[in-house]
């Protein structure tokens, strides 16, 4: 498992800063976010991004997108497809459906299926990889319902993320790790207890539980720092680089 970043922790700085600090902290990739830092649009900004963190040693992990199953169009998949093999990478966050999984009658699943599935397929085509947000207020905000819907399509295009749920209790947060551990590609780390956000040696031996569980993701990715502050990145990281070593 390599340790990186996610640029939307950091939405008020410029890619350029981002990379800067991700490679002096001694991360090894960065999961790159559409809606302010690399618009699925601007194939030139794309382009610029890629350039400057190969020279600085890095890689895409991953680009984090607001393509959501059963809401955004299909059409405008393909668009963020071609955004992620221009940032080097075949993994693509993405978002399912826009209530939680609770509030879903049967046929409303059966249509989220049948949209992962459209959308699975197109990722496939195109030799990349979806992975819904593990996160409340979605269809994926339990690890029953993400591995209904991924057991549902069936197809190795599309897994998940795993990220602790900040209401939840570390026990209740174990083990959906250990239940979507199988189908977890890559991994939003941070410290966070309902409102409050803490340095992430402060939960270090919940992290450690939590990636003992999640040892075959690729990316354990630090999203959001206790304080907002791109300074911290580099404390951060080397909490990050301890635990997972």
């Amino acid at each position: 498992m390599k340790a990186g970043l996610v640029s939307v922790s950091f939405r008020s700085n410029t890619p350029f800063e981002i990379i800067g600090a991700a490679a002096r902290s001694g991360l090894s990739a960065i999961e790159w976010g559409s809606d302010v830092h690399a618009h699925c649009g601007n194939s030139e900004k794309l382009k610029e991004i890629a350039l400057l963190q190969k020279n600085a040693g890095l890689e895409c992990s991953s680009y984090s997108t607001y393509f959501r199953i059963g809401v955004t169009p299909i059409g405008e998949l393909p668009l963020y497809l071609t955004a992620a093999e221009i940032l080097g990478t075949g993994v693509l966050r993405v978002w399912c459906g826009d209530k939680p999984s609770s509030e879903y009658s049967y046929d409303e699943r059966m249509k989220i299926f049948e949209a992962a599935r459209c959308a699975a397929e197109t990722a496939k085509a195109a030799g990349m990889t979806l992975c819904t947000e593990f996160h409340h207020h979605t269809f994926t905000d339990e690890a029953l319902a993400v591995k209904e819907l991924l057991e549902a399509v069936d197809l190795p295009s599309l897994k998940t993320y795993w990220q602790p749920n900040q209401y939840r209790t570390a026990e209740e947060n174990l083990l959906t790790a250990q239940i979507l551990a199988p189908f977890t590609e890559n991994v939003h780390v941070f410290a966070w207890h309902r409102e409050n956000r803490f340095p992430l040696s402060h939960d270090k031996a919940y992290w450690s539980k939590y990636f003992s569980e999640l040892k075959a993701a690729h990316f354990a990715l630090l999203e959001f720092m206790p304080d907002d502050n791109i300074e911290s990145l580099a404390a951060e990281s080397e909490a990050l680089r301890e635990l997972i070593r």
